[in-house]
């Protein structure tokens, strides 16, 4: 059986979600960060961010890490017992239990192909002292049956983690919520998982993709609660394909699906075990003058502190030809829908009162009327050591609780401004690259490596000693045929796209390559050779295999 639901999934034709961004090609990062120190955080890959007071969490590919100094130091948990080498999907927090909760997941290979694959929930009550695990909830193979109001659903087991992801995490009083793809929705009270970790989770049950509401008063219910067609249920339903979530005023409970939005107003009955919701489904073959831009909703968030009140959605192209991609938005709870960044695809959102970011595949917006006017930030470059993102994605975004200070992540570092209060982007920037420690004036490295161009950009890490120097370095096929002058003659170190140093006093400086020769043409895959030539120091040596 678990065989025959590994295969449900991969047939379901869902690509895993770029959305998230869960870099798990983890094997190429261990080895390049496998000594990150503390002043730097664990990975390059921001899934996630939340702020808590003073202290700044983020998601990564490689695990979770927190700084309570805007930056100057950091924790990783991947050292940690519960956490390993685990990617971080999504961060929520309980004001009530004072908890910070976070989804896990690490990739698997099954059938030829490599998987994402739940790995459960960690939550810690002491501010990331010590961590509680919490396994991916699972069925049992004789799971087929769920009571919805007076009524009973088949429904389908997942009895696997392959597949079974929670791309989001939400929090209402006493009740965590998780979105999976293959697991749906479903809830837990937290004061039964602070007593006890493994307790039982609650699938909720979501309207199919037929039908735009459903209560616990209504009968015959005519559909199976299943993400895919399989042996319990011939039919599948997008809606039952859960990726993101959001709640307003603790009692309304937002849900992101494969086929649109899903409402609730009964979020504060959800503490009863028991209970099913009502919910009415949104999406965008719904009210076509006034729906979504597309069903795929990537990413919820609710603006609480605007004026009106707003709920964002990232909502992406599904089946129907007539979708699209872009940023739809609702003042009067759903009812009615606004679009706007037609045709970007969106990640995730941050707001601070009418201040609002978005983080896009093609750059950073902010706009502060709703979507009238849109401001694309330029060049994310640190104002001290001028070195740049270099990426145009970016994934994830928070203002401080202030709003003096925003946070972004890329899938190639994380970075902070300083806000003037007056919804522009400033030069204000600072850059935070995660990077393993060189021990050596003559030691370097590259990373990721391998390198693909297609997908990240190559980082060659090396020192000037501490000083400021002028640096050369030249790309090499595996012939030692020069085929690209990467800088040349150029001031680096103190402080010029510095990183860290070491407590031997070593420093770190940082350049990129792009994977192109000097006519401009990506380079096929192979293995090339790098020189760094630091003033009148001897050369210093390198290899990248390129793979694309």
């Amino acid at each position: 059986m678990k065989k025959l639901l590994i295969i449900i999934f991969i047939s379901c034709g869902v690509i895993f979600p770029q959305f998230k961004q869960l870099n798990y090609r983890l094997q190429e990062e261990i080895k390049s960060l496998s000594k990150i120190s503390d002043d730097t955080p664990a990975s390059n890959t921001i899934n996630d961010i939340l702020i808590v007071g003073d202290t700044v969490w983020i998601a990564t590919s490689r695990g979770l890490s927190k700084s309570t100094d805007q930056g100057l130091n950091w924790t990783n948990y991947y050292q940690n017992p519960a956490f390993g080498t685990e990617s971080v999907s999504a961060l929520a927090y309980d004001k009530a239990t004072h908890s910070i909760w976070c989804s896990l997941a690490h990739s698997t290979m099954a059938g030829g192909q490599s998987l994402p694959e739940g790995s459960g929930l960690r939550f810690s009550t002491n501010g990331g002292t010590t961590w509680k695990t919490v396994p991916q909830p699972i069925d049992a193979i004789t799971d087929t049956i769920e009571k919805y109001g007076n009524d009973t659903i088949n429904a389908l087991p997942v009895t696997v983690k392959i597949q079974n992801i929670s791309y989001d995490v939400a929090i209402t009083p006493n009740v965590v919520w998780i979105a999976s793809f293959a697991g749906g929705l479903r809830k837990n009270r937290i004061d039964s998982l602070i007593a006890n970790p493994t307790s039982h989770w609650s699938r909720v049950i979501l309207p199919p993709d037929n039908k735009y509401s459903i209560s616990p008063t209504d009968t015959s219910f005519d559909f199976c609660l299943s993400p895919a067609s399989g042996k319990y249920c011939s039919t599948g339903n997008l809606n039952h394909r859960v990726f993101s979530l959001a709640v307003a005023e603790d009692s309304i409970l937002y849900v992101g699906t494969a086929n649109g939005i899903n409402k609730t107003t009964d979020a504060l009955k959800a503490v009863n075990t028991n209970f099913s919701p009502s919910w009415t489904k949104y999406n965008h073959q719904q009210n076509p003058d006034s729906s979504i831009t597309g069903n795929f909703v990537v990413a919820l968030h609710y603006e609480s502190g605007s004026n009106p009140k707003t709920l964002w959605a990232a909502t992406w192209k599904a089946e129907d030809a007539n979708e699209s991609y872009g940023v739809s938005f609702s003042q009067n709870g759903g009812k009615n829908w606004q679009k706007t960044l037609v045709d970007n695809k969106v990640y995730n959102f941050a707001n601070y009162q009418d201040n609002t970011v978005i983080p896009a595949d093609n750059g950073l917006y902010r706009t502060s009327n709703f979507g009238a006017t849109w401001l694309l930030a330029g060049n994310i470059v640190d104002s001290k050591t001028k070195s740049t993102l270099q990426s145009s994605a970016y994934y994830s975004a928070c203002f401080s609780e202030d709003g003096k200070a925003l946070w972004i992540g890329s899938g190639e570092g994380l970075a902070r401004q300083v806000q003037t209060g007056n919804n522009s982007w400033t030069s204000d920037w600072q850059i935070f690259f995660a990077s393993q420690k060189l021990t050596a004036n003559s030691e370097s490295y590259a990373f990721p490596n391998p390198y693909s161009p297609k997908t990240d950009v190559c980082k060659i890490k090396y020192s000037t000693g501490g000083n400021s120097q002028s640096v050369t370095i030249r790309i090499f096929n595996f012939g030692m045929k020069p085929l690209r002058t990467v800088i040349q003659n150029a001031q680096r170190g103190n402080p010029t796209h510095s990183v860290n140093t070491s407590s031997n006093g070593v420093n770190g400086v940082i350049d990129t390559w792009d994977g192109k020769d000097d006519a401009g043409q990506v380079v096929p895959n192979g293995v090339y050779f790098y020189r760094i030539d630091v003033g009148s120091n001897e050369p210093v040596f390198g290899k990248i295999m390129v793979l694309q």
